[in-house]
């Protein structure tokens, strides 16, 4: 017997009813913002050097604004606070070219000093930003942004001195600039660094702010943060208030597209200083670009943004306030849209997707389409048995994906064997071995485990989300079906779950991953040896060459030969278990006005605004099948 669409949705209503309840209770003292949306979780910090997630990705979008930003519908670099760039004829040297009136938040000006401010501060090692790799097409960025390991004798260098324990600790100390004499051991894996400073040779020994304040250097050696390439070294230079100029080691097709990044974002030198980190986050405290700011937040419900007046786009900004929710709970979110209590939600319960589907004649805010994305395990090589690559084959080869994306995923979402996904122009993904259960049990009967003997007992590490709850709790049975194995599943809220992937503290873990720019390198790159992103443990000589390599080549067609070769080395050492591309599920009103499917879902608040009068399908209809 048919399902009843409306039977259904009345179901969904009647369930999220006490939800419902609790969301009106918080927010009955305010006034309705012109526009709401749904982030699927609370965010754990808005600093753009610190974030890698898509919800925080959201608000630092739209309170942060880089030296470009990315047109809503093409993804295309576009002007953002420089108005206009050159490059020259070898492709290494970008001027950019700062609006006049680009300001803070604050009203005071924004120059080419705060990102040179903003560029260090992602670069330095005690920052610890996950994506500073993204800015090691720079000249000698990624020298500067190893450290202590980046430099050796001769190299013009800089000692950043200690500062007293109670200095906020987004301060840096003073800064002796001299030249590198040589390093020595003094055991317990601790050096010092002679440097030639003018008119004299010191030995630095670095260590920690406290441990400098309570204990006597070593003889003959003064304390020191750090010991860093000189930063006038790195390809990033103020030729004036408005002009910056910015030098790579090589000529790099995406770095304007990586401009518009928000990690690129610049943050205001004053306002870190004088709170620290992570204080200087607070509403009460920020100061940012975008064209909006942070009005308020109240965790666990809400971020209340407002138009930022000092923006240079502010008087074509058309929406004045705007709510961003703070929930895990898709059903309670299509709640909330079925009932307008938000106009736009960015994913679907799976049951509710199917019938919304069906719905004749089809829906005017409801628009699946595919999007460059994968949805991967990612299995942690450091722990046995997944130290064994024929325990991963054995694992990928025992999961149907037909199985997850036809039970499970409504949306058209289509079974995965590649890391990078389809979509890239020139670029021919390469795939993994697919299903073969047969061949799964022999692999894992070689590897010492026959039929499962002998196995441990692992888990399948997963962010709160009821999709991902599913799709674990499916593939925990196929393991056990096919494989003779004892899984659990695991869940834990974004926070503690992107700690427990960047400490290893899994056995398999879920992962999305959205393309950063259109290059299959925002995919190829996460995994080299030791990189931020390279959470699980997985090392190969052949494909570092291979991804370094890429990064120098300047014939587009062997550039691209290069990365697929990379990637058919970690489809054959399996890693991580593809499972599939996402579909984009956002359900947006009829009349909102300037929101786009592009091919990376990203639709930035700035370019959108409400017309309630308008007639016919709005820009988010566009292609509907």
């Amino acid at each position: 017997m048919p399902t009843n669409p409306r039977n259904l949705i009345a179901w969904i209503l009647l369930a999220c009813m006490l939800a419902m309840v609790g969301w009106s209770l918080l927010g009955s003292d305010l006034p309705r913002a012109d526009f709401t949306l749904i982030n699927p979780s609370e965010v754990k910090s808005v600093d753009p050097a610190l974030i890698t997630g898509q919800p925080e990705g959201r608000i630092a979008g739209a309170i942060f604004e880089g030296l470009l930003r990315y047109h809503p519908e093409t993804l295309e670099p576009i002007a953002g606070m420089a108005e206009r760039w050159e490059i020259s004829d070898d492709g290494l040297v970008y001027t950019l070219y700062l609006r006049n009136n680009a300001k803070w938040s604050d009203g005071t000006p924004l120059t080419a000093r705060d990102f040179h401010y903003s560029f260090r501060r992602f670069l330095d090692p005690r920052t610890a930003a996950e994506y500073a790799y993204q800015a090691w097409y720079l000249k000698n960025a990624r020298q500067y942004s190893s450290g202590s390991s980046g430099i050796e004798a001769g190299d013009d260098v800089e000692v950043e001195l200690n500062l007293p324990v109670d200095a906020p600790n987004t301060r840096r100390g003073e800064v002796i600039r001299g030249k590198l004499v040589r390093v020595e051991e003094r055991g317990n894996e601790e050096r010092t660094f002679v440097v030639q400073i003018p008119g004299d040779e010191v030995a630095f020994c670095p260590t920690d702010d406290s441990h400098a304040a309570s204990r006597e250097p070593p003889a003959n050696c003064r304390w020191c943060r750090q010991v860093l390439l000189d930063f006038r070294q790195v390809g990033i230079e103020v030729v004036d208030d408005l002009t910056l100029r910015l030098t790579l080691e090589h000529p790099t097709p995406y770095f304007l597209g990586l401009l518009a990044f928000y990690p690129f974002s610049p943050v205001n030198q004053a306002c870190l200083e004088a709170h620290g980190s992570p204080q200087w986050t607070k509403a009460d405290k920020i100061v940012t670009n975008g064209t909006y700011r942070i009005a308020f937040r109240r965790i666990r419900d809400r971020f209340r943004l407002v138009r930022n007046e000092h923006h240079w786009d502010s008087d074509n900004i058309k929406l004045g306030v705007i709510d961003v929710l703070a929930m895990e709970s898709i059903t309670t979110g299509l709640n909330m849209f079925m009932t307008d209590e938000v106009d736009w939600i960015t994913d679907v319960p799976p049951p509710a997707l199917r019938v919304l589907l069906k719905e004749d004649p089809p829906r005017d805010d409801l628009n699946p389409q595919p999007y460059l994305s994968g949805y991967y395990y990612y299995l942690n090589t450091t722990r046995k048995p997944f130290d064994d690559v024929r325990v991963r084959k054995a694992l990928s080869m025992a999961v149907d994906r037909e199985e997850i994306t036809t039970r499970l995923l409504p949306g058209g979402e289509i079974p995965s064997y590649s890391l990078v996904p389809p979509g890239i122009p020139g670029y021919e993904p390469q795939k993994c071995a697919p299903e073969n259960p047969d061949e799964a049990r022999r692999l894992l009967a070689e590897a010492g485990y026959p039929e499962g003997h002998g196995f441990p007992r692992i888990d399948i590490l997963y962010n709160t989300h009821e999709s991902h709850q599913a799709i674990a709790e499916l593939v925990r049975k196929q393991w056990q079906r096919e494989l003779g194995i004892s899984v659990r599943t695991r869940n834990e809220e974004w926070g503690s779950y992107l700690s427990s992937l960047q400490t290893k503290q899994y056995n398999v873990a879920r992962r999305g991953w959205i393309a950063d720019y259109n290059d299959p390198n925002t995919y190829i790159n996460m995994f080299v040896t030791d990189g931020e992103q390279n959470v699980v443990g997985w090392s190969n000589a052949q494909y570092d060459q291979l991804v370094q390599a890429a990064m120098t080549e300047v014939d587009p067609d062997k550039r691209l030969r290069m990365l697929e070769q990379a990637e058919r080395i970690l489809m054959e050492e399996q890693p991580i278990i593809p499972l599939y591309s996402y579909v984009a599920k956002n359900m947006v009103k009829p009349y909102v006005r300037g929101f786009y499917t592009n091919s990376q879902d990203d639709h930035p608040l700035w370019a959108i605004w409400i017309d309630r009068e308008s007639e016919g399908p709005n820009e988010f209809m566009k292609g509907r099948q």
